[in-house]
Formats: C-alpha cells, sequence, structure tokens
C-alpha cells in the first residue's frame, strides 16, 4: 500500500509499505476513504516530537471502511463505515475506567499514552490503516454525515471542546478569548458557543484567519500584530480581562499573551503542543487565583459531539478549505504548511 512516511525532522515521503494487517485479535483493517492533516503532524515535521520514530506513517484522523476484523471483535463487520478516534484506549485499564482515555495503560505503543496513531504506532494518512482496539476506538460514520465532516471529529472538534472549553471551565455570560485560529482554534471558538459566553475573542496574526473566526461563533476580533492588541482586549471586558483565556498555538509568546490578559481567579487552558518550555511566573500569578489546565484530549465527549454534528448543531464542514487526492499528499502538506498564504484551514485528502 502507498503511506506517508516521516523520515525524521523535515522529512516525508509518500511510498510504497506492507499492507496492515491484524496484528491482535481486538484489532480491525480500515481501508481510508478520507484522511486529514493536522498542527500536530507539522510539530512532528519540525522535530517537536521526538518519540516519533524515522519510518513512522503519520496520521492519526480519518474516516473509511473496515475491511478486516479480529477474531474477538464482535460489535463490527466488514463493510462498516467508521470514524477512527486519534486516542486508542483498551476500555478495561483504570485510566480508562476513569475515562482517562488519553492515558490508556495498555501496552500498544506505550503504556500510558492513548496518541499512538502516527506517533508511536504506524497511522491514518495511508490507503489502509490498522485500528487497535477497535470497539472502543472508533464510532460508526451515522447517516448524513460525511467522511468529510466525520475527520472532523477524529480530533479537532473533541480536542478544542475539552481541553480548551471544558478545561476552560467556560460558563453563561463568559469573556472568552482564543489566542489563534487555526482549525483546532476554531473547533473551541465553535464548541465554546455551546455554553452561552457573552463575547468570544480571536486573537491570531492572520487577518483571514481573524475574519474567518467570525464563521465559527467568534463575536470580535483582534490582530496581535497591533501594538495596542491587549488594549483591545482588555476593552472588550470590564478591565479586569478576559475570564477564560485558551491558548492554542504551542509557543512561549502566546501562552504569555494568555496570562497577560486573563483575569483574577480566571483560567487558563493551554491547548497547544509546545516544543519547548515557557516561562510561568509563580510569584506573580499565585496571588493572582489563576487556574491553568492544559492536556491531551481524552474524546470523551466525541460520542456527544457526533451527535451535534449529525444535527447540523455544529456546521463541521466549515472547516474543510481545500481538497486533494490522498496521492496528492505532498502537495496538501505544503498548502496546510503555509496557512497564512493559501488561507487553508482544514486540508482533507480523499482516497
Amino acid at each position: 500500500m502507498k503511506a506517508l512516511i516521516y523520515h525524521g525532522p523535515g522529512r516525508k515521503a509518500w511510498e510504497d509499505v506492507p499492507d496492515a494487517t491484524i496484528e491482535k485479535p481486538t484489532d480491525v483493517v480500515v481501508k481510508i476513504e478520507t484522511t486529514t492533516i493536522c498542527g500536530t503532524d507539522l510539530h512532528i515535521l519540525n522535530g517537536d516530537v521526538p518519540a516519533v520514530q524515522d519510518g513512522r506513517i503519520l496520521g492519526h484522523e480519518g474516516v473509511g471502511t473496515i475491511t478486516e476484523v479480529g477474531s474477538a471483535v464482535t460489535s463490527l463487520q466488514v463493510g462498516d463505515r467508521v470514524i477512527i478516534s486519534c486516542i486508542s484506549a483498551c476500555g478495561h485499564c483504570d485510566m480508562c475506567k476513569q475515562r482517562v482515555f488519553s492515558h490508556c495503560l495498555a501496552d500498544e505503543g506505550a503504556s500510558g499514552i492513548g496518541w499512538i496513531f502516527g506517533h508511536l504506532i504506524n497511522g491514518t494518512q495511508a490507503e489502509y490503516v490498522r485500528v487497535p482496539f477497535a470497539e472502543t476506538s472508533v464510532y460508526p460514520l451515522p447517516a448524513g454525515v460525511t467522511p468529510q465532516e466525520g475527520a472532523m471529529l477524529s480530533d479537532i472538534l473533541p480536542t478544542g471542546h475539552e481541553i480548551g472549553v471544558q478545561y476552560g471551565h467556560v460558563k453563561v455570560g463568559d469573556v472568552v478569548v482564543v489566542v489563534g485560529a487555526g482549525p483546532v482554534r476554531l473547533a473551541a471558538i465553535m464548541t465554546s458557543r455551546l455554553y452561552g459566553p457573552s463575547k468570544v475573542i480571536a486573537v491570531d496574526l492572520d487577518a483571514n484567519r481573524v475574519e474567518q473566526a467570525k464563521r465559527f461563533g467568534a463575536t470580535h476580533g483582534v490582530l496581535s500584530s497591533d501594538e495596542d492588541w491587549k488594549d483591545q482586549v482588555m476593552a472588550l471586558t470590564d478591565g479586569l480581562g478576559v475570564d477564560v483565556a485558551i491558548e492554542a498555538v504551542g509557543i512561549p509568546a502566546t501562552f504569555q499573551m494568555c496570562l497577560d490578559v486573563v483575569r483574577p481567579a480566571g483560567h487558563v487552558a493551554n491547548i497547544g503542543v509546545h516544543g519547548t518550555g515557557v516561562q510561568l511566573p509563580l510569584d506573580t500569578l499565585w496571588i493572582s487565583n489563576i487556574n491553568i489546565a492544559m492536556g491531551l484530549v481524552n474524546t470523551d465527549t466525541t460520542a456527544t459531539l457526533l451527535k451535534m454534528v449529525a444535527e447540523h448543531t455544529l456546521p463541521a464542514d466549515l472547516f474543510v478549505s481545500h481538497t486533494f487526492d490522498l496521492g496528492d499528499i505532498q502537495k496538501a502538506y505544503d498548502v496546510f504548511g503555509r496557512a497564512a498564504e493559501t488561507q487553508a484551514l482544514k486540508v482533507v485528502l480523499n482516497a
């Protein structure tokens, strides 16, 4: 089969590899119909995720059709169309029983890490993918939900919702700022509206993405390149700062921006994948009663979000800006990697 192979920082290739096969009784093999590229894939290519080894198939999002099932799989069958979750969960360990699927203790990939696709095992940017723990790691694609919409539920919608909105404790009447307006940031904006905030402010360097954010539910936009960006944000509050600041880039400067605008007793929720450490000025933060949260998505709200997408409460199709054939994945990476120029949001690849 063909797959996109990681060959170290900055190097990848679309090449022939051995076919995906059943390795364990709880596996299925899925023929990929739709996959996509995540900002995390760019972090991997930048060398920010050193656990990813040369030869790994990239990708952790996708929708496809089951072509093989393991002997222990009873609730899925060949021909089922499914959404592949970015988090693999055995469903039986102590962490899974607490619904902390992101830290599943099974030994697939590495015990304690639920994000294994395109990280610790071969991923979804391929013609076929082996899916471990299939019965607890895929979701049937409902009638009326397109594969492109379904792929948005593999990662970005649950990540924005859980790590941004839920960890940020967004509530009715809050003023929320989201620093960064890429796909997962837009997912945080979209799902934040489910909780009734009074204002959702999108902050980004890219004027197009700031404007695009309003389609996803942002009420205001601020360009972070403006010298007075902080004053603009503060003017949209009661002067004390925002109730919730969501960091969605993964660099020290944007994390600091969140600290700069959050109010006393406010919440900072970090979604971004950081490739380097940040300064945490506890000498000034401790007295402000700031709550800081971060994490890897658990996907424990995926089923709920899927219902909303199926009923068009969440218009997941808005995320898709570019569509390519799967074999044109190198071109798709180029477009996604130059999002400021290409105005790319979510780049979808169809087999």
